[in-house]
């Protein structure tokens, strides 16, 4: 299953009674197949999906960073995916180039298992193709071939035979596992991770152009105003 659903964080269900008048609107899904009960539209999108697959099934899902480090009902979504699913590959994607401006997104793969008593995901291995990297939806897109150093990592002809590019030698490299254990060890078991040094924040006499800058500070301000937003949504419920 390859899917990027809608983003956007919050979902409503009306609730009318028996003359078809509205009684109430609620935020949250309650469905007994889901593990967490919440508001949430993406952790509930990432939740059906998890539902829909056969036992043998594969998913690949586009996400934003809120579903890798938000808590409570984010907590227990990570939580159950890695228990019953092997949650084996983390793409962290540019800035941008999925949705609006601003928009941090990842895709997270995972293939679904049977009922064990042992959790399923074992390591995750992350790609960060966002640090350092620049891209915009118009002057300069994402193209395949900014992609084939992730494919030659992801291995897919045995992904069982990847081998990191980061080390303690080579801090730069941009693909790293990290174990189970060590995620559940992160505060609210984040998978929202990066290790690599941001060089325009160090290196002030090599910074982008200044069109790559502007779009930057207008991303980040719109990701803020979003936030903001969200927020205040919260407070009027």
């Amino acid at each position: 299953m390859l899917t990027n659903p809608p983003f956007g964080k919050k979902s409503s269900v009306t609730i009318t009674n028996k003359e078809g008048e509205q009684v109430k609107e609620v935020q949250n899904y309650n469905r007994q197949d889901f593990w967490a009960t919440t508001s949430n539209k993406q952790l509930n999108f990432v939740q059906h999906i998890r539902t829909m697959l056969k036992t043998t099934g594969k998913a690949a899902v586009v996400v934003p960073d809120n579903v890798l480090f938000e808590g409570g009902a984010g907590e227990t979504v990570r939580k159950k995916l890695m228990e019953t699913t092997d949650l084996h590959t983390i793409l962290r994607l540019p800035t941008g180039v999925f949705y609006a401006q601003g928009v941090k997104a990842n895709v997270l793969f995972f293939d679904n298992k049977p009922a064990a008593k042992d959790p399923w995901t074992k390591e995750v291995w992350f790609y960060d193709m966002r640090t350092n990297k620049h891209f915009t939806l118009k002057t300069n897109p994402l193209k395949y071939d900014d992609l084939k150093d992730f494919i030659r990592c992801y291995h897919p002809e045995n992904r069982h035979l990847r081998k990191e590019t980061w080390s303690e030698e080579n801090p730069d490299g941009r693909w790293r596992k990290y174990t189970y254990d060590e995620i559940l060890a992160r505060d609210k078991t984040s998978l929202d991770i990066f290790w690599l040094k941001d060089e325009t924040l160090a290196d002030l006499d090599n910074l982008p152009d200044p069109d790559v800058l502007a779009t930057e500070i207008i991303e980040n301000l719109e990701a803020g105003l979003e936030s903001f937003k969200e927020v205040r949504n919260g407070l009027e419920q």
